[in-house]
């Protein structure tokens, strides 16, 4: 279930016209199956060298599928549809449980907060689907 987009070295997503860098990820970044397909587009571009190729997972870049996600995410783990992440919303923030549905896209946080790391990875290591 990757994906491939292009990224400006100062950041950024490249957009659907090829002139344009997006500051987010999001539906209009230009996206591609596989890493050639992205490596014939660059080669067409006017200082090729400043585009990277990115590759794209829900385990690895939660964020970028889930744009309600905000915050820190220090660990990720699939459960069927569904991504399970270990979030601090904001910096010195209580750790929450993140829970990512692939197929609607919503994000829903645990109520639950979480002081230490120990503590929320016994309950991540223990979090089963629903």
């Amino acid at each position: 279930m990757s994906i491939y987009t292009l990224q400006s070295l100062a950041g950024g997503f490249l957009d659907e016209d090829l002139e344009h860098f997006n500051k987010f990820f999001d539906d209009w970044c230009i996206q591609f199956e596989s890493y050639d397909e992205a490596k014939d587009i660059v080669e067409t571009l006017a200082n090729p060298e400043t585009i990277d190729i990115v590759e794209i997972t829900p385990l690895t870049y939660p964020k970028y599928f889930f744009s309600t996600l905000k915050g820190t995410i220090y660990t990720t783990r699939q459960i069927e549809d569904k991504i399970i992440c270990v979030v601090e919303p904001y910096m010195g923030s209580s750790f929450k449980i993140a829970v990512c549905d692939l197929k609607t896209k919503r994000v829903k946080l645990s109520k639950t907060s979480y002081k230490s790391i120990p503590s929320v990875e016994g309950a991540f290591a223990s979090f089963t689907s629903e």
